[in-house]
């Protein structure tokens, strides 16, 4: 499996979720900046977040760089945080920069490796301050943020099941179209057929049918023209075939042009 986020990850946050992760990083710096008794640490204080907080922006606006600098980037990041956590234990809210790291480590790794980073993340959480403040206070003071980070993976982890779903059922829809699109056109090529078919039997017909009375015609009016010589008293039985086949050749043509007209909308 790989080690970067698979392609139902979304990489960059919604618009809500970005709001939420800098008044996050907004509460941290400005309870560094009213707290009173670090103003010699303060400039020191203000850079290294400035810094945490610009590395961890690029992430998200170039997230397209190789997994081994990405998983660089959270190492740099966790020993950034322990820094600051380091000048001033006290404060101990600055694990809160854990938690907006797991954040996004949910987001860019996947599998194995994303468990494996937040199960870091929150032991460097609780670890921190169990080292500097005592192993009661400091896992009493961790396991809200703790807790935080593994529902943070939870949330992370639905919303990529559902948006690989969505995803699926759109593809599924999108191939349904193209399959309907595609037996619309057989049906139009089907119907074509048939009246490509239809026209030569009915052109068959014509020539089988209305070709022979017309010939039967010919051949009669020949005769009643030689019979007008020789037998006149005959010719009015002739002449009287002649319009009886007449009159069939004119049904039949009726018929077979009626059957050539196309179809009335309805």
């Amino acid at each position: 499996m790989s080690d970067r986020m698979d392609d139902t990850t979304p990489i960059k946050p919604s618009r809500v979720a970005l709001i939420a992760i800098y008044l996050v990083f907004a509460a941290v710096a400005i309870r560094t900046l009213t707290y009173g008794d670090i103003r010699l640490l303060l400039p020191r204080y203000l850079w290294l977040e400035l810094v945490y907080i610009v590395l961890f922006t690029a992430l998200f606006w170039k997230p397209d760089i190789p997994g081994w600098l990405t998983q660089l980037y959270f190492v740099f990041q966790s020993v950034l945080v322990w820094i600051i956590l380091s000048l001033y234990p006290e404060f101990d809210f600055v694990v809160v920069l854990f938690l907006l790291l797991s954040y996004q480590a949910a987001l860019f790794f996947s599998g194995r490796l994303r468990w494996l980073w937040i199960i870091l993340l929150a032991a460097l959480t609780g670890g921190s301050l169990m080292f500097y403040l005592g192993p009661l206070r400091g896992l009493a003071l961790s396991l809200t943020t703790i807790a935080s980070e593994f529902v943070i993976l939870s949330y992370v982890i639905v919303n990529q099941e559902t948006e690989s779903a969505r995803k699926k059922s759109q593809a599924l829809l999108n191939e349904l179209q193209a399959t309907h699109q595609q037996l619309e056109s057989y049906m139009a090529q089907v119907e074509e057929l048939t009246a490509i078919e239809e026209r030569n039997r009915l052109a068959r017909e014509l020539h089988d049918t209305v070709s022979q009375l017309i010939f039967s015609i010919s051949l009669t009016s020949r005769s009643a023209q030689l019979l007008l010589k020789k037998d006149p008293a005959r010719v009015g039985e002739e002449i009287s075939r002649i319009q009886t086949v007449s009159s069939t050749a004119l049904s039949q043509l009726r018929s077979l042009i009626t059957q050539l007209r196309p179809p009335q909308k309805s």
